[in-house]
């Protein structure tokens, strides 16, 4: 066991687990945000993934001793200051998910594509979206409420 002091959603913490503990479990397990989900463990779903200084990473891949000074943000911490991020808001307003268990890692993958590319297209989204796997087949809606983000952040100023 080793102590690691990880910067989460702006929060410092300090956890005592073994280095190579999956960053997944460390969220769950240890800090109780579980908003992140285990989807295959072997990084292949997308279902876990969060940020690492603003990009996209499989936290079931990475381990705790690998994310260093890095800040790490979970579905959790998207949203700012009480208001949801601009995904969040779509995603209610068009009910994007049927049962919901991918799409924590659909948003964040969704989040650090917006953050890119503020206007994609329906090829680009695709194309960004491919690695991440949803059993009800929520494509279309997902899209959808990618591109309904973008509508609300062109709003906003631009702002997620």
């Amino acid at each position: 066991m080793s102590k690691y002091t990880l910067n989460v959603n702006g929060q410092s913490y300090t956890v005592d687990v073994a280095s190579n503990t999956p960053l997944l479990w460390v969220l769950r397990d240890t800090l109780n945000l579980v908003g992140t989900k285990f989807g295959c463990g072997i990084g292949q779903c997308g279902a876990c993934m969060v940020h690492l200084n603003g990009e996209p990473m499989r936290s079931c891949m990475t381990t705790v001793a690998n994310v260093g000074r890095r800040a790490v943000t979970t579905i959790e911490g998207l949203a700012q200051d009480g208001h949801l991020h601009a995904l969040q808001q779509a995603w209610t307003d068009l009910d994007v998910p049927q049962c919901g268990y991918c799409q924590s890692g659909q948003i964040m993958t969704a989040a650090a594509l917006l953050k890119s590319n503020p206007k994609p297209t329906d090829e680009e989204i695709d194309g960004e979206m491919a690695g991440n796997l949803c059993r009800c087949a929520t494509y279309v809606r997902i899209r959808a409420g990618i591109k309904h983000a973008a509508e609300l952040a062109s709003a906003k100023g631009g702002k997620q």
